[in-house]
């Protein structure tokens, strides 16, 4: 009987249910955003919290045997050590969102955006700079006097006209 169970599990063999958490969760750490179906998402989702959450409370060098049991990558080690223990000082929990995208072409598989909060992702937000208005400097009195001589020098060019249609007659032959 599965009376309090709470956990999700993927539908793989245990060895690639697991290796497969474990290479979501180092993508998410990394590149602070991915794109996987819903139930992989819910799957990584407590990891995440768990993993960061830990870092913050323990000793440092305990902090990182620990992540590295989960993650497979030691940038995202660091990741976690500088950036992230940092950021989340005053979180407790919470620290991914579920982002609904849709469906998979392919399959129809519900696909979702899972981010950290709090995540820069290379978008700049975008400040309202007041727009000035730019002055139109007044040119010296004398340039214009100047320049309305040589224009009146100019012989003015002549119109052409349009040149009138050929009329041609046209005869039947029988």
């Amino acid at each position: 009987m599965r009376h309090k169970c709470s956990r999700l599990r993927l539908k793989q063999k245990p060895a690639h249910a697991k290796m497969l958490e474990r290479n979501l969760i180092t993508s998410l750490l990394l590149y602070e955003s991915i794109r996987t179906t819903r139930k992989r998402a819910k799957v990584i989702q407590p990891a995440i919290d768990k993993l960061i959450s830990y870092s913050k409370s323990h000793d440092p060098q305990i902090a990182i045997r620990y992540v590295n049991k989960v993650v497979t990558d030691k940038n995202a080690c660091r990741k976690i050590m500088d950036v992230y223990i940092t950021r989340y000082k005053d979180r407790s929990s919470g620290l991914s969102r579920i982002i609904p995208v849709g469906v998979r072409k392919g399959d129809g598989a519900q696909v979702v955006d899972i981010t950290l909060i709090d995540a820069d992702l290379g978008v700049k937000p975008k400040t309202e700079e007041p727009k000035k208005k730019e002055k139109k400097q007044a040119k010296p009195k004398a340039e214009k006097s100047s320049a309305a001589s040589k224009d009146s020098e100019k012989p003015e060019a002549k119109k052409k006209t349009p040149a009138k249609k050929k009329t041609t007659s046209t005869t039947k032959k029988a």
